[in-house]
């Protein structure tokens, strides 16, 4: 009996463990909430702006997810991956129209981290303190430069 309810308790752990490794994708709400937290962290926003870029984050969102769902559907047209980013840049410009200043500058760098990936890395190495970063760049990839023709 004590192996049967052991057995019993050992499945429904699994199947937990399971369904909590499902990669879910974050509703609108969360990516906007998330966004302005990451971005008030950086910029010492006001109750105004927090609540201003929470609009445009979360109508950007929404609908890239849109797209999103639409793409994986395979209903894709070619000018939705142009829509997807233009909706970025939109977005990035009306919240670069609600800061002030220093917070501008601040932006501008932030923005420049999340293209370039060195956010993500960030992240990474606080995540893997005690653990080697691995450089995911294309640089490993690259041959030698071709040998000029006239040094030989």
């Amino acid at each position: 009996m004590k192996k049967i309810i052991f057995l019993f308790l050992l499945v429904i752990g699994m199947a937990g463990l399971a369904n909590a490794q499902q990669n879910k994708m974050p509703t609108p709400d969360e990516i906007a909430k998330k966004n302005v937290e990451d971005l008030d962290k950086r910029l010492k926003l006001n109750d105004t702006q927090k609540s201003v870029i929470y609009r445009f984050t979360y109508n950007q969102a929404k609908e890239q997810a849109d797209l999103i769902k639409r793409q994986q559907a395979g209903n894709s047209r070619d000018e939705d991956v142009d829509k997807f980013y233009k909706l970025q840049n939109e977005t990035s410009k009306n919240i670069r129209n609600v800061l002030k200043g220093e917070q501008q500058t601040e932006y501008d760098k932030v923005i420049e981290e999340r293209l370039s990936g060195k956010a993500n890395k960030d992240k990474k190495k606080k995540k893997k303190k005690g653990e080697e970063e691995v450089e995911s760049d294309i640089k490993g990839l690259l041959s030698a430069p071709p040998l000029d023709p006239q040094k030989q």
